[in-house]
């Protein structure tokens, strides 16, 4: 019998609750239609839709498609689904984006039928500096015209049990941060930015949207910005940097929450076949870097 929630104290106790979970792949479809992306298109301000019907999509804009809705009732209180396939069963989840990696043969097409298949890549259980966590890994592959496009794998990190609320220091300046990288992209994102960004991605968790959550109950200084938001910023500077380059491959990682209502600064420098990029405020240098390579 699985330990009580007070009891999780360690690795072996997230490990009790894993025992039967072994969740089958899934398929599903979705016609990509152009909405979407002439949606998020006018979130980032572009000057019109960043691809039409027949046309590449940009990388990791996929993450517009394919979406679960599940009914109101279904969510807990933080927002997040009770129940899902790849959400592991234990008591009082917490879930943490940690990062993630992408490799694309080639893009999906606006307008054309697509196929995902996510599976269960790997469970692990470490100990981090808050306590006993659990390393999920999904993967997923996605198919256009029979072919695989490309495959990603996300690492979502869960903690069991919700203490108090620890808090996290408070808001720096608003300046943007200092930076000399060739390629920079600076936005100060606000409530009705990340409010536009949770509609378009069907996230409904609270520290994107509600304030007096991210005080109360997570100890955050205000409204979390979205972890694949940051992911999609770094991915415009290639994307209008260097027009001409192919992305073929992505690997991530989300190290430091950004707040909304920071200047922050997509960086870049571009060195041969890659380019690294990062997210930059006045606090930190380096809230999520990214490396991609060109093809």
């Amino acid at each position: 019998m699985p330990p009580a929630p007070s009891d999780l104290s360690g690795t072996a106790a997230l490990d009790s609750y894993l025992e039967s979970w072994a969740p089958a792949p899934v398929g599903d479809e979705d016609p990509l239609h152009a909405g979407p992306v002439a949606a998020l298109s006018a979130v980032l301000d572009l000057p019109g839709s960043a691809a039409e019907a027949g046309d590449p999509i940009p990388p990791m804009w996929h993450w517009l498609y394919f979406l679960n809705w599940p009914a109101h009732g279904e969510l807990g209180v933080d927002g997040h689904p009770v129940h899902g396939r790849f959400l592991p069963p234990l008591p009082d989840r917490q879930r943490m984006w940690a990062g993630g990696r992408c490799q694309i043969t080639e893009p999906l097409r606006l307008g054309e039928p697509a196929e995902r298949v996510s599976s269960l890549r790997s469970v692990a259980s470490k100990h981090g500096r808050t306590g006993a966590l659990l390393f999920v890994t999904e993967r997923r592959e996605f198919r256009q015209g029979g072919r695989t496009c490309l495959v990603e794998e996300q690492d979502i990190v869960y903690r069991s049990g919700r203490g108090p609320a620890q808090r996290h220091g408070e808001l720096g300046d608003s300046d943007l941060p200092r930076t000399d990288s060739p390629w920079q992209l600076p936005l100060r994102p606000d409530p009705t930015l990340l409010f536009r960004f949770s509609a378009l991605t069907a996230n409904a968790h609270r520290i994107h949207y509600d304030a007096p959550y991210c005080w109360d109950d997570e100890g955050y200084p205000g409204l979390v910005v979205h972890g694949p938001l940051l992911v999609l910023l770094m991915l415009e500077l290639p994307r209008r940097h260097a027009p001409g380059k192919h992305v073929r491959s992505l690997s991530y990682r989300i190290r430091r929450p950004v707040f909304a209502g920071e200047c922050l600064s997509a960086c870049g420098t571009p060195a041969g076949g890659d380019a690294r990029l990062s997210i930059a405020t006045g606090r930190e240098a380096e809230h999520a870097t990214a490396e991609v390579t060109f093809g």
